[in-house]
């Protein structure tokens, strides 16, 4: 049934609490897991970089969540993108014909839009599978 799981994370509580659904989907189906961290393309006139989203950060951030999912017996693919978070996280459910995207109910911050157009309901609108959101 959802033999392609895409699971995006960052450094939120969310994306933490959600890593045990994730856990016990992708062992019920035997999905295939992917892990995704999208790191949002800084404006021209942005003073300074976030030093939670530099490039090592992601990277360890992965590495972690790699070795958490590894633990439980599960292997885990990492991609690291740059984007628009809810856009680049559909995309890729696209590109790697997900059958389902599982998040947590929010993550680091809100869009410039405010809490009425969070990066998890842009993907749940925008989104070519369904999406399970862990409260």
């Amino acid at each position: 049934m959802f033999k392609t799981v895409l699971f995006p994370i960052d450094q939120s509580r969310a994306a933490r609490e959600a890593a045990e659904v994730v856990t016990n989907v992708v062992q019920k189906y035997g999905s295939r897991l992917i892990l995704l961290s999208v790191v949002e393309e800084p404006a021209a006139d942005a003073p300074s970089s976030d030093p939670m989203m530099s490039p090592e950060a992601v990277a360890k951030l992965l590495e972690n969540a790699q070795a958490l999912f590894s633990q439980q017996g599960i292997t885990a693919e990492v991609m690291e993108r740059q984007g628009k978070p809810a856009f680049t996280i559909c995309d890729v459910a696209d590109e790697i014909e997900a059958n389902l995207i599982i998040m947590g109910c929010r993550g680091l911050g809100l869009t410039d839009e405010g809490a009425t157009d969070s990066v998890t309901s842009r993907v749940i609108n925008l989104s070519p599978c369904p999406v399970l959101i862990v409260p």
